[in-house]
């Protein structure tokens, strides 16, 4: 009887001992399964956070415009914003290309990305010869700082043949970049540039661009102070010498060589251009005209009966001393009855500034059009030894908005514009509502299209307006 309890009381042991251990077999399998699901989830987060490679391809193939012209404008790609000067969308058979666009560059032109991209380990892209052009040589430079200081990347390249070939950079920089390719020989010589692919190296962290008062200027120069448009399509091509495109920063012009004086200039007014710096009066010749240009300089005007009168005015630009100076170029100024100057002139710049202090900013087109005016001497139709031209007619297209962003948007069928257009004579009248007139008046005068980057419809409602005034 006692062995029998004994044996009973064994087999419930071994049973309790067997079903104990099948338990834990089955808890060890299951931890072994959440383990498993663990190191999966997490071998799973570490795959996802690891940046492989990335590419920024630019194909050129999807453009806002077509840019037809080889006179410098901004065209908005699928990459982003880019500044084109003397270049253009490729869409001839002579062009080299992989496709219906690729980008043709001439002279010294260059094509300069207007936004930046971050952790960029090389460039590619291909390079061609315009049908039986040439050899010509180019080179990629890189900005750490939104436009205002570049740095060569790599070796200068030379295109030859017309068939398409590869070129390679490796980029090493710290912050992020915007790149601009750069023609630097050959002359007339055109290439073809197509398939830009930038490589990065997908990090999100990556340090942004130097921010700097300069770099801010820089960038802002073509999409602010000719935010209108290119009026008389100017091109930074030597060969177009009296229609010959300037870019000065703080404002930009086409400038005339045979008249030794800007055909118009545009420009924007911001409170940030308004400041305490006073007036330099450094009249002086440009020295960056093209090689064998007349230089008008501050003796000039001496003994003519005209002013040395300012396109792009002084009291525009005294943020700085550097932009107050820039007004003092030679080739911002032309020469100007002296009362149209100092009165009739002067009350519609003051204007101007008084928008922009009641918190408006304000976009300027100026220029002058003919031969002859009536300064204190008398009627002449050029001076210093007939080397500079004296207009017949000044004029001025203004356009205020309400400071913001998106300008070119916002512009609508009930902004403020003005368009005046004055003889360039000493007994002109003080008030410059006188000689208010539609920007089609002075269209018509001049051949210009004055507000070609405002979509046609509105440009029509726009350019018939004239001004009745107010505040």
């Amino acid at each position: 009887m006692k062995f029998r309890n004994l044996f009973q009381y064994l087999t419930l042991a071994a049973s309790l001992i067997y079903h104990s251990g099948c338990q834990q077999i089955q808890q060890q399998s299951a931890l072994t399964t959440v383990d498993s699901t663990v190191n999966t989830t997490i071998t799973s987060v570490i795959k996802k956070e690891s940046t492989p490679s990335v590419s920024i391809t630019e194909d050129f193939e999807q453009a806002t415009s077509v840019k037809t012209s080889y006179a410098a404008a901004a065209v908005t790609f699928s990459s982003g914003k880019w500044i084109l000067e003397d270049a253009l969308l490729a869409v001839s058979d002579a062009d080299a290309k992989n496709g219906d666009h690729s980008i043709r560059i001439r002279n010294n032109g260059k094509i300069s990305m207007q936004f930046d991209a971050g952790g960029i380990t090389s460039v590619s892209l291909l390079h061609g010869a315009y049908g039986s052009d040439k050899s010509s040589s180019w080179q990629l430079w890189a900005s750490e700082d939104e436009g205002n200081t570049y740095l060569q990347v790599g070796e200068t390249i030379i295109t030859e043949g017309h068939d398409l070939k590869k070129a390679s950079f490796t980029v090493n920089m710290k912050h992020a970049v915007r790149l601009e390719i750069r023609k630097i020989s050959g002359g007339k010589n055109r290439i073809d540039i197509d398939d830009l692919v930038i490589h990065t190296n997908g990090d999100t962290a990556v340090i942004p661009p130097v921010k700097t008062a300069a770099a801010e200027k820089h960038n802002s120069s073509y999409t602010i102070n000719m935010l209108l448009g290119n009026p008389s399509g100017a091109t930074s091509d030597i060969a177009s010498e009296n229609n010959y495109l300037i870019d000065h920063t703080y404002y930009i012009e086409s400038y005339n060589k045979s008249k030794a004086e800007p055909n118009w200039v545009s420009w924007h007014i911001s409170a940030a251009d308004l400041g305490s710096t006073d007036r330099l009066n450094n009249f002086r010749p440009d020295t960056h005209l093209p090689s064998g240009w007349y230089e008008a300089d501050n003796t000039s005007y001496r003994g003519s009966g005209f002013d040395k009168g300012h396109n792009c005015p002084s009291g525009d630009r005294t943020s700085s001393t550097e932009a107050n100076s820039s007004t003092f170029l030679m080739d911002n100024i032309i020469p100007q009855a002296p009362d149209n100057n100092q009165h009739t002139w002067e009350h519609l710049e003051s204007y101007c500034r008084g928008q922009v202090k009641r918190g408006n900013e304000v976009y300027v087109i100026m220029g002058s059009y003919g031969s002859g005016g009536t300064g204190r001497n008398g009627y002449v139709t050029t001076i210093d030894h007939g080397r500079i031209n004296v207009p017949a007619h000044i004029w001025k297209v203004v356009i205020i908005l309400p400071e913001g962003n998106n300008d070119l948007q916002r512009i609508n069928e009930n902004t403020v514009i003005i368009a005046i257009n004055t003889p360039n004579d000493n007994n002109i009248e003080p008030n410059w509502m006188k000689y208010t007139c539609t920007v089609r008046d002075i269209e018509k005068a001049t051949g210009y299209n004055l507000l070609s980057a405002l979509p046609k419809a509105l440009q029509e409602v726009m350019e018939a307006e004239k001004f009745k005034g107010g505040n």
